[in-house]
């Protein structure tokens, strides 16, 4: 039954070839994007006008009231911030980003703006119709728009004055809403403009280099990404900020980690030319992060009063005497598209081999449970002497086997877990990073060298006499099998690919 340790590397070496090979012919072209050339304004931008930053008095008394609106198929809680000194206001809804968020994430702001003589609405996002797979736009810009209308009833409102405010993947929503001729402006905070599987690949291609991630990193989670089927990923937001024809206001902070600002820029102005639209002003904001923050603690000194007052002066800061100003911007690389996978590649296929090799695993427990149960152990089956020797052997590799395929399967999910929440969070040790990857690795390799070493204990008994019973046959093939679809999917994934 023994079989040369030699053997069984040459074994192993010739498996590890063909599967990094396999992995190499399948897989779809890798991902890589370019150094970005960016337009020649961007490396010499004039300094922010001072007048938009000019101190704010935020000091009025301001009244808070929670209301209800009707949405489509669910009814929003929303939390209203006004001034109490008289007359009209300008007002302004706040749009979420992604996440099912609450509305009091914007309470600073709001509270903030309404000293300074902004009547301001947040509100909790939709959870009917919204979560990780389903996201439609479309849906969430009808939610602002009944925010904006739920603003225009009130008799302090200025109705010209009256607009719509986006974060991150509201940049997707409230150039949606803006259609409607009740939106008399339009703010985009760090908006990406650009598709979001570009806008994530982007992101996470940053935070990756970031944290000196070895290549293959990147390729594991870009295939994956390119097998995810959510249709919203490959949302085209242009069509949409071609319809703007309100003014627009536009801010990014040159330390946001999480979209491709300067394309996000060029991709806002070409659209706004094409729809003819000059009224538009764009300011880069030093050290600021996604959310206008100093790495993630209070808005840089320029956001607040840049916003407050550009609202409040509308309509004469609709035509900025400088349309793009502030600090310079530096985007490294092009938010490249994400190649997406062949069919055997998808989420279908994907799970699909998981859950046979899962059915694979747990039929070996089961199949040996139930034998012992109706009392038919191979031991008082076995004709010869060899299956008493051989079986427990192999059937303690199988174990070892099973096992070590689950733990891969949780390791892979673990890891990319943690880059998802470093990049998330813009956190994260490059060491972290190392040692995840290396444990994934190096549990493909040891899965594969239990293939080889179990597959070889096996043709070493069938060669010896050994004569496995229907149900042992039944376990081999479910283990085995399992663990040789496993092996295929990580070459697919690239975790045998040269060099390591």
């Amino acid at each position: 039954m023994n079989v040369g340790r030699s053997t069984l590397g040459f074994a192993a070496g010739v498996l590890l070839v063909v599967l990094a090979a396999i992995g190499y012919m399948l897989s779809p072209p890798a991902f890589d994007p370019p150094p970005l050339t960016a337009s020649p304004e961007f490396s010499n931008l004039p300094a922010q006008p001072a007048s938009e930053t000019r101190p704010v008095a935020a000091t009025a008394p301001i009244r808070t009231e929670h209301v209800k609106v009707a949405a489509k198929n669910e009814t929003l809680t929303a939390t209203i911030k006004s001034p109490t000194t008289p007359g009209r206001h300008p007002a302004m809804v706040f749009v979420q980003g992604s996440g099912s968020g609450s509305g009091s994430e914007f309470t600073t702001q709001s509270e903030w703006l309404a000293k300074a003589g902004v009547v301001t609405l947040s509100y909790d996002k939709r959870t009917v119709g919204y979560n990780f797979r389903q996201r439609d736009f479309s849906l969430l810009a009808d939610d602002a728009l009944r925010m904006l209308h739920t603003l225009l009833q009130r008799s302090d409102v200025d109705p010209a004055k009256a607009g719509l405010w986006g974060v991150s993947e509201g940049g997707w929503v409230v150039p949606i809403a803006a259609a409607s001729r009740d939106v008399a402006y339009v703010v985009l905070v760090s908006s990406p403009n650009v598709s979001p599987l570009r806008q994530v690949a982007w992101a996470l291609n940053e935070q990756l280099l970031r944290l000196h991630a070895p290549s293959g990193v990147r390729d594991l989670l870009t295939r994956a990404m390119g097998g995810v089927g959510f249709d919203f990923l490959r949302h085209d937001g242009v069509p949409a900020l071609q319809g703007m024809k309100q003014p627009v206001l536009a801010l990014y902070g040159t330390t946001d980690p999480s979209i491709p600002f300067v394309e996000s820029t060029e991709t806002l102005t070409g659209a706004l030319r094409t729809a003819g639209n000059p009224d538009y002003t764009i300011r880069f904001l030093a050290g600021a992060d996604h959310a206008m923050r100093m790495t993630g603690g209070p808005f840089v000194p320029d956001y607040l009063p840049t916003l407050a007052n550009w609202i409040r002066d509308l309509p004469r800061t609709a035509k900025p005497s400088v349309p793009i100003a502030g600090a310079t911007p530096v985007q490294r690389f092009e938010a490249s598209d994400v190649p997406a996978a062949p069919w055997y590649g998808g989420v279908t296929i994907l799970w699909l081999t998981i859950c046979l090799a899962a059915v694979g695993y747990v039929a070996a427990p089961v199949t040996e449970m139930v034998v012992r149960i109706r009392g038919r152990d191979t031991r008082l089956q076995a004709p010869l002497e060899p299956v008493v020797d051989i079986w427990p052997a192999v059937r303690r590799r199988l174990r070892r086997m099973a096992w070590t395929g689950l733990g891969e399967l949780a390791a892979v999910l673990a890891f990319i877990t943690l880059i998802v929440l470093f990049s998330v969070n813009q956190a994260g040790a490059w060491p972290a990073v190392q040692a995840g990857w290396l444990v994934v690795r190096l549990l493909a390799v040891v899965m594969l060298l239990q293939e080889v070493a179990a597959a070889a204990a096996v043709l070493s008994g069938l060669r010896d006499g050994w004569e496995p019973t229907r149900w042992q046959k039944s376990v081999l093939i479910g283990v085995l099998g399992g663990t040789g679809l496993l092996l295929l999917t990580a070459a697919y994934y690239g975790l045998y690919a040269f060099p390591w």
